[in-house]
């Protein structure tokens, strides 16, 4: 299918002449790949989430990669996942030859059930990587309750969140490591890239190794100290990431709030749209929590089905209206059916409703008019629905 000029994507990036200025300096600079401005964004971010250190990286998946390596987990181990999410927070586990456990999620928020992760803890668990469905934070403090009796370190994949908090307070504040995607889709982009943040000196060091091939000082550590001499201590990645990307990290971060902001209007103009009907029922937000709305979920009530999501899918589309579907559970994939044990997999609430679920355009950009062009499609798909 192809597209013209009126069609409105579910997620995009929003790219000024600041942004643009900010990365034309760096490539003006002597430095391109990880140095001074790599070092701003992750005191940027620190500071943003009010956290002690953040190592900025190539992806979300590095991220994720190098928090399940510092937090000790190895092959043979067991790491608590989500299964509505996507794959890379349970891949990141593989990475390890370690074993992704998928607990279920609470039917209302779809966000990882606190109460099924107390029931897959075995003597092999390592730790929970919890995962901010749509924007929303998790169950956090049970979550850090639980983790602490069981001394598993807690991992909040944040991807969907930045920005977002519960009672005031970010999520990457009670987790061990936290990470985050800076992916054009996502509240601020550099291009591709990710970071994690915590607040254990020891783990962020490792992890600037790990990103680094596993050298004990990087190239900048040298030129400050005119030496040549480096040892690899260990295997890493080459997950660096680069300085120009870095600025237009910081660049976009200073424009965050009003972002967040905008989204919470489209999301609350979408609420009062849908609230009155029937075919559809609302995912909750929890009490205390400020949503970051990286993503709007319509769930078709439980009367409908896949094929009924699919239609109104496909009506959308027609409307060029670019709707997704944020997520097939992750044990359905093809290389997990082929190469995971999915079969003793039960996690009711995610196949209650996982497969009546549609993602609507959410970005800052959105005009009014366009919201409403999306409101009215999307009642003409279910109009449309209703008569069959």
């Amino acid at each position: 299918m192809s597209f013209d000029d009126t069609f409105i994507p579910y997620g995009r990036q929003s790219i000024d002449d600041d942004d643009i200025a900010s990365v034309v300096d760096v490539l003006r600079s002597d430095w391109l790949t990880t140095g001074p401005k790599t070092a701003q964004f992750e005191k940027d971010i620190c500071d943003y989430v009010n956290v002690a250190h953040g190592v900025a990286v190539s992806s979300g998946t590095a991220a994720l990669h190098c928090a399940v390596v510092v937090a000790g987990v190895e092959e043979g181990d067991e790491v608590i996942v989500t299964p509505i999410t996507f794959a890379a927070s349970a891949n990141c586990v593989l990475y390890r030859n370690a074993m992704p456990v998928f607990a279920d999620v609470d039917y209302a928020t779809m966000l990882m059930s606190p109460d099924s992760v107390k029931q897959k803890i075995t003597s092999k668990t390592r730790a929970v990587i919890a995962v901010d469905y749509a924007g929303q934070p998790c169950d956090y403090m049970a979550l850090r309750q639980i983790c602490d009796q069981h001394d598993l370190v807690l991992i909040a994949d944040c991807a969907h969140s930045l920005g977002a908090d519960i009672n005031g307070v970010s999520p990457a504040t009670i987790a061990d490591l936290a990470t985050f995607s800076f992916h054009p889709v996502k509240h601020i982009t550099t291009g591709e890239g990710g970071m994690v943040v915590t607040n254990d000196g020891a783990r962020s060091e490792r992890m600037r190794r790990f990103r680094n091939h596993g050298i004990d000082v990087d190239h900048a550590q040298r030129a400050r100290e005119g030496a040549w001499m480096y040892g690899m201590v260990e295997l890493g990645f080459n997950y660096r990431m680069t300085d120009f990307q870095c600025a237009l990290g910081s660049s976009q971060l200073r424009k965050l709030d009003g972002w967040i902001a905008r989204r919470r209007e489209i999301a609350h103009m979408y609420d009062e749209a849908f609230s009155s009907l029937s075919a559809l029922e609302s995912l909750v937000t929890r009490s205390g929590v400020n949503h970051a709305h990286h993503l709007y979920v319509l769930r078709l009530s439980q009367k409908f089905n896949s094929g009924h999501r699919q239609e109104v899918f496909d009506s959308l589309r027609r409307q060029q209206i670019g709707v997704n579907v944020h997520y097939i559970p992750v044990y359905r994939h093809p290389y997990y059916q082929q190469n995971v044990n999915t079969s003793a997999i039960r996690c009711p609430n995610a196949e209650a409703g996982v497969d009546r679920i549609i993602s609507l355009p959410m970005h800052s950009a959105l005009t009014d008019a366009q919201i409403g062009r999306v409101i009215g499609a999307v009642k003409n798909a279910l109009i449309e629905l209703e008569r069959r």
